[in-house]
């Protein structure tokens, strides 16, 4: 379609004839998503069927469903998807699942992502001979060796939930700590580091030794759809000393100017750290 797309707030614009930045013309499409790979295969495997189903290809309504019902009469021999194709769909005739790029979940900024990718890959290998067709799973990555990797390969969740936990444990990290998390947005640059600033200030001045903070500072993604993110990081080992903290401290931002500013919330036990 020749268009660009931000999957993260929707917006779209043609796709530029030059660098807006230098005005160079000589440009390559250098996407590493699900189309790069499904146009890879198709240029491999020509003459077989090939469904590509990502957020792209099923915004429509009756997208997904009319590309399952090709799935399940056999039209489609090869499946490129994102995660939502591991997720709740009996595919009977599928022997065989790739895993691209399995790395994102061993070095992530997320501590959760690891448990995720243990989660994905027990997805998968459900999916694939769950009929009477035996079935076989292939995992991308640059860490064959990886002791995560190989305990999910042995089929040892027990063995990679421990060594997980052991981790988390080490570091502090939920389910051995518990964590609040203040996000800020505003489309002018220094408003979210302003209400964080004095957020921060009102929490420090709470009698809440067993709570630490950290912050503010930018949001992994800084920018989104055109607003800049911030954040503060509260954490405790004490899950009721949190909430005493949080409670008058929620009463207090809520009376902020600069909170009048920004757009703001708190996630409490945060699943996304984004």
């Amino acid at each position: 379609a020749r268009r660009l797309r931000c999957h993260h707030c929707g917006s779209e614009r043609p796709l530029p004839p030059s660098c807006p930045e230098c005005g160079g013309e000589q440009l390559i499409h250098m996407g590493y998503g699900t189309q790069r790979v499904a146009e890879a295969l198709a240029a491999r495997f020509p003459r077989i069927p090939l469904l590509r189903i990502d957020r792209d290809t099923t915004r429509r309504k009756g997208a997904m469903q009319a590309m399952l019902d090709q799935i399940a009469r056999g039209e489609a021999r090869i499946l490129v998807g994102t995660q939502m194709l591991a997720k709740g769909h009996h595919f009977p005739r599928l022997t065989l699942v790739a895993l691209l790029d399995a790395d994102y979940g061993l070095f992530s900024a997320d501590f959760r992502a690891a448990e995720r990718l243990g989660q994905l890959v027990l997805q998968v290998a459900g999916r694939a001979g769950r009929a009477e067709h035996p079935g076989e799973v292939l995992i991308q990555t640059h860490h064959p060796d990886s002791a995560l990797l190989q305990s999910l390969l042995r089929h040892d969740y027990p063995r990679f939930a421990a060594a997980l936990l052991a981790e988390r444990r080490a570091a502090a990290l939920p389910p051995y700590s518990h964590l609040a998390l203040l996000r800020a947005e505003a489309v002018d640059t220094a408003a979210p580091q302003r209400f964080l600033a004095e957020a921060r200030r009102l929490a420090g001045q709470a009698d809440h030794v067993d709570v630490e903070l950290y912050g503010p500072m930018p949001a992994p993604m800084e920018r989104r759809a055109g607003r800049i993110r911030a954040q503060l990081l509260l954490q405790s080992g004490s899950r009721a000393a949190l909430q005493n903290l949080l409670g008058p401290w929620l009463a207090q931002l809520e009376n902020l100017k600069s909170g009048r500013k920004v757009r703001w919330s708190l996630d409490v036990d945060p699943m996304e750290m984004f």
